[in-house]
């Protein structure tokens, strides 16, 4: 597996409360993690980094040559929980930190399936010549697009585009939405934060990846990003078989 990953502070913002890791098992299996902290700067900073640390803790720890896809989702969800509890427990103890959470999108990929968490609003793409997204925001948009209140065109342009439904560490409790896709030799998985799909639309995001050279794909697309204005932290991971 190949992997490429950076994140930036974006043009406006003066921290990155951003925060990723990638890494690799034996045997072509590759994982990733992509968080995206809110709760003011300290806030956010420390929520996407616990989750992050969290749940690749445990993804190092519990995972096994040979897992079942079942026992994979379980993994994934129990770590996905774990963090939750830890994001909250912080910020339940400690008065300045009350109320901060963070997105969360993880993949593991193994022998060309992909099996995706998340909850919030950072994404996963499959790019095949074209651009497909993989998962489903827990943002108030999303269920007013769901409701068939508004359009997708309207979304993007929403007042609350930025309200999100579900997070780590909000709640005592998280729901985790799961994926689980094929994976061609051809395609490349790419998980990001909204610094990239609130500023570079599917068509720019295609552009700049087509030539299928996936190892300039991060550095591509944040660059892409904040040329359109770089208003918010952003993070791009991409594996490639």
């Amino acid at each position: 597996m190949k992997i490429v990953a950076k994140t930036d502070k974006g043009r406006v913002r003066s921290s990155n409360q951003d925060a990723y890791a990638v890494g690799e098992f034996p045997d072509e299996v590759a994982w990733a993690i992509v968080c995206d902290g809110m709760g003011g700067a300290a806030g956010g900073n420390i929520a996407s980094a616990l989750a992050v640390k969290g749940i690749s803790d445990k993804i190092n720890a519990s995972y096994r040559e040979n897992m079942k896809p079942s026992s994979i989702k379980n993994m994934l969800d129990s770590a996905l929980t774990a963090a939750n509890m830890e994001v909250y427990d912080m910020a339940d103890a400690k008065p300045e930190l009350n109320g901060m959470g963070t997105t969360v999108v993880c993949a593991i990929v193994r022998e060309g399936t992909a099996f995706i968490a998340h909850a919030g609003d950072s994404r996963a793409y499959v790019y095949d010549g074209r651009l497909k997204q993989v998962t489903t925001d827990h943002s108030l948009v999303q269920s007013l697009i769901d409701r068939g209140e508004i359009t997708k065109d309207e979304a993007e342009h929403h007042p609350n585009k930025n309200l999100i439904t579900r997070a780590i560490g909000v709640d005592k409790s998280i729901e985790i939405d799961f994926d689980e896709i094929e994976l061609d030799d051809e395609e490349v998985l790419i998980l990001c934060t909204d610094g990239l799909s609130n500023y570079v639309t599917d068509d720019e995001m295609i552009n700049e990846i087509q030539d299928g050279r996936y190892y300039a794909f991060a550095d591509r697309l944040i660059k892409k990003a904040n040329n359109n204005g770089g208003g918010d932290n952003v993070t791009v991971v991409a594996i490639a078989k």
